[in-house]
């Protein structure tokens, strides 16, 4: 599967039943030596006038556990 057929699918969270973004919208951390995807990270932010807070939750990609035509199934236990 190449990167451009996952921009855009939707992140949900199986155990939260939540969404959690856009795949778009995140960064891919990669092992350097041979290529493997290790982890999306996803930023979250919470805007406040004049004062912004950025979070970031880093899932391995080991934790996917399907990949659909529009959204990519998470099963994480705790976030980091």
């Amino acid at each position: 599967m190449r990167l451009s057929e996952l921009s855009g699918k939707e992140i949900v969270d199986l155990k939260r039943a939540e969404r959690l973004g856009i795949l778009g919208h995140t960064d891919l951390e990669i092992d350097e030596q041979n290529g493997f995807v290790l982890a999306l990270i996803i930023p979250t932010s919470k805007r406040i006038p004049f004062f912004s807070q950025s979070k970031e939750i880093k899932v391995p990609w080991s934790s996917i556990k399907k990949i659909g035509s529009d959204m990519l199934i998470i099963d994480v236990d705790d976030f980091e």
